[in-house]
């Protein structure tokens, strides 16, 4: 196999990294046959999950990690760096490949397109020792994990997760970001999230569906008939409780800048494949750790009146369910557990679509 065939190959399942709301903040240009140059962008002026776009940097050290992963392949040994003049908003990564005859090839490639995410109810079965021993191994040194998985414990970050779903179904900014990523009446999406995969049953979908048309019918569904209720409970409450164990990803040094990040997205990546290799299945639990830096932050991020105060009083729930360590240093969260493979899930663009001949 040629050299330019071999980085084809790789990148055609590096874009299969996860990143939010198959946003896909990536593109790729062929430098030569042992160079790719990734140019990232984040959402942070439009999406209000997107907060310094550290979630979006989170996605391209997946990204990385990934393509790390499928170049094992084809023994071939990547070097990532980040171009230090390129904007944070829109930094660049440079992928070089050599040749490395020894090298032996990553197990995990073999999960990279199967990984998805399940958003509905999973068994309450716990993990294994040797499933969680495997997960601790996969993020290496510089990462932990926190477990919350005894009945209670699943309990009380499910009606966490049910008070900070409120925010994302009454601030209008958080509005217009699922207005533009739910791809309606699909079961397969390559750029947006198709409504099957959202967990809500049919009915409640469809009521979604005609409510969402506008924000002023939205506000109106809230007002008078309890519209946040029932995708609430279906999308928070009830996976909350109904998983193996939901987990916190934590920097042992306080993450900041936009290289550790990345790193903390090369970490991610591979516990959510090990995850995969060992037959659970995985959802992020992203908001929390959004709104909760919002408020510790002051930063104002919605126009809607009590939103602030909301995720302050979100913030004081987080702490005293995950404790004060573990909210500073969180870089992810989900939860975890066994489970039927979804029906439908957002799939990604043709690589040739992510193909750039210069600077995006």
């Amino acid at each position: 196999m040629d050299s330019r065939a071999a980085i084809l190959q790789i990148l055609d399942f590096a874009r299969w990294a996860p990143s939010g709301d198959n946003t896909q903040p990536w593109r790729f240009e062929i430098i030569d046959s042992n160079h790719v140059a990734v140019h990232g962008f984040d959402t942070r002026d439009h999406c209000v999950y997107d907060l310094d776009g550290h979630p979006s940097q989170i996605a391209i050290g997946a990204l990385i990690e990934t393509a790390a992963i499928a170049a094992s392949h084809h023994q071939l040994r990547m070097q990532a760096k980040r171009r230090t003049d390129s904007p944070e908003t829109r930094p660049v990564f440079d992928l070089e490949f050599s040749a490395a005859p020894d090298m032996v090839a990553d197990p995990l490639a073999s999960c990279i397109k199967t990984r998805s995410v399940q958003r509905r109810p999973l068994k309450t079965q716990p993990l294994t020792p040797q499933q969680k021993q495997a997960l601790a191994a996969a993020i290496g040194p510089d990462y932990a994990i926190q477990w919350l998985e005894s009945g209670g414990e699943r309990l009380k970050v499910a009606k966490m997760l049910f008070h900070s779903a409120k925010i994302r179904l009454v601030t209008p900014e958080a509005y217009q970001v699922h207005k533009d990523i739910i791809e309606w009446q699909t079961q397969f999406s390559e750029d947006r999230v198709p409504d099957q995969a959202l967990g809500t049953d049919p009915m409640t979908t469809r009521l979604m569906r005609f409510v969402m048309q506008s924000w002023s019918r939205v506000e109106l569904f809230n007002r008078f008939f309890a519209g946040t209720w029932a995708p609430r409970i279906q999308l928070d409450f009830l996976p909350g409780v109904a998983c193996a164990a939901h987990f916190l990803l934590l920097a042992k040094n306080t993450a900041n800048t936009i290289d550790d990040y990345v790193a903390a997205g090369r970490a991610m990546q591979r516990f959510w494949l090990t995850a995969t290799q060992q037959g659970l299945l995985l959802q992020p639990e992203v908001t929390p750790l959004v709104f909760t830096r919002y408020a510790r932050a002051g930063m104002n991020f919605s126009s809607k009146p009590g939103a602030q105060k909301m995720a302050q009083q979100l913030d004081q729930r987080f702490v005293g369910v995950v404790g004060e360590h573990a909210a500073t240093h969180a870089v992810f969260m989900g939860r975890v557990g066994h489970g039927r493979q979804p029906e439908s899930r957002s799939l990604r663009r043709p690589l040739e679509s992510l193909l750039i001949s210069g600077p995006a």
